[in-house]
């Protein structure tokens, strides 16, 4: 051999860097933004203590319950931020301590006090459950949370009354709950979205790479082999003809590699093109178009089997040297696939009588198939002009299939 030959390695280099540090739970900032509010509330909490505390009828019982809430405040602003302890857990005792908390204001102050008065924990502290719930579940369960707490309040300040609707408690609750909880569930689709990006431009980046090392050293090698195979004959052209087919084989699957990121629709609908691509070898040629053929994916798999049955057909039947030729047209509301060979074809009644003999074949694999995905299928062939399936499949079902 004159031609050096060399043998190269595949190494493996990631593609894309992890990027460290970088939170993978997408509510983590809305978790640390909402203690970030408690933390705010708790201020006011307490300064609206100091404000009020000598007009309460047991003073020193209110500054313990402020303690309390100061303590829960710190212990759930932790948990809750760092996810230490599941945070459903959290979040329901929030919404249990808050009500405990609001209810207390009748143990530390008289009727008229509270009636015209903010809970002891204040309003705006209250809001901090409502929160902890709507990042937790999303709009829904945050507004349940002001609903509940709302109600909670007014039954507490013993405002079940036509005074009720001049309290913008319920009003803020709610709409707090419905804000964060819609924030929340755009935040996570942006992030599902997000990590579907760098997975494709991983995989992307990936397959190119595949791409170039297979066609610098396995190709060159599969080309020289055919190449030689085939000038010294023998059994080396045999070699020669399977190397031939494993070079168009990896030729066929790089070329698909530009258009991977699309092949799939990640639904029900598929790109016809990959899978009749596939099919292609030294004596068969594919042609398909530019741009994704996409079908609904049991139709284009169907409809990828019905090809594979005419290419078995004809590698049957066409006669040795035979070669095969496979357009797909991609048309607005039906695409047609031609099958054609340049073999011995079909000679008058063969059919019927491959048939009589119960080889099915033609009849099942192919029209039977055909008929199933409401289209047609119609066969050109006499014998030594070759054989011609031209198979037309209308994109939509027609509800009948």
């Amino acid at each position: 051999m004159t031609e050096p030959a060399r043998r190269r390695r595949l190494h493996y280099r990631p593609t894309v860097r992890e990027a460290s540090g970088i939170d993978t739970d997408p509510d983590a900032p809305l978790w640390r933004a909402a203690q970030a509010f408690r933390l705010v509330t708790l201020v006011y909490a307490i300064s609206y203590q100091f404000a009020s505390a000598s007009d309460y009828t047991n003073a020193r019982l209110s500054w313990f319950f402020v303690a309390l809430m100061a303590v829960w405040s710190g212990a759930s602003a932790v948990m809750l931020a760092a996810d230490t302890v599941p945070r459903k857990y959290v979040v329901l005792a929030d919404q249990v301590i808050v009500i405990a908390l609001m209810a207390s204001t009748r143990l530390v102050s008289d009727h008229e006090w509270y009636q015209n008065h903010q809970t002891l924990p204040t309003t705006l502290w209250a809001t901090n459950a409502v929160i902890s719930a709507a990042i937790l579940g999303g709009p829904w369960l945050g507004i349940a949370s002001g609903v509940v707490i709302s109600s909670a309040s007014a039954i507490i300040r013993d405002q079940i009354n036509f005074d009720l609707w001049r309290d913008a408690t319920a009003p803020v609750l709610v709409s707090v709950g419905l804000a964060l909880g819609l924030a929340t569930t755009t935040a996570r689709r942006a992030h599902r979205q997000l990590e579907q990006a760098v997975r494709l431009a991983a995989a992307t980046e990936e397959r190119e790479r595949l791409a170039r090392e297979v066609h610098d050293g396995v190709l060159q090698v599969l080309a020289m082999v055919r190449r030689r195979g085939a000038a010294l004959g023998g059994e080396a052209a045999e070699l020669a003809e399977l190397a031939g087919e494993q070079e168009v084989a990896l030729r066929m699957l790089i070329s698909e590699q530009g258009s991977g990121a699309t092949a799939d629709t990640g639904g029900q609908s598929v790109d016809l093109c990959p899978l009749l691509t596939t099919g292609a070898s030294t004596t068969v040629s594919v042609s398909t178009p530019a741009d994704p053929v996409i079908l609904d994916r049991d139709r284009a798999i169907e409809l990828a089997a019905i090809v594979d049955n005419a290419l078995s057909n004809a590698a049957l039947h066409a006669g040795p040297g035979a070669r095969v030729f496979v357009l797909l047209e991609d048309l607005p509301d039906e695409v047609i696939v031609s099958i054609r060979d340049d073999g011995i074809g079909i000679p008058d009644g063969r059919l019927a009588e491959a048939e009589a003999e119960g080889r099915m074949g033609v009849s099942k694999s192919i029209l039977g198939r055909v008929a199933v995905l409401g289209g047609t299928a119609s066969l050109h062939t006499s014998p030594g002009e070759g054989t011609e399936w031209e198979i037309t499949v209308p994109k939509e079902s027609s509800g009948s299939d």
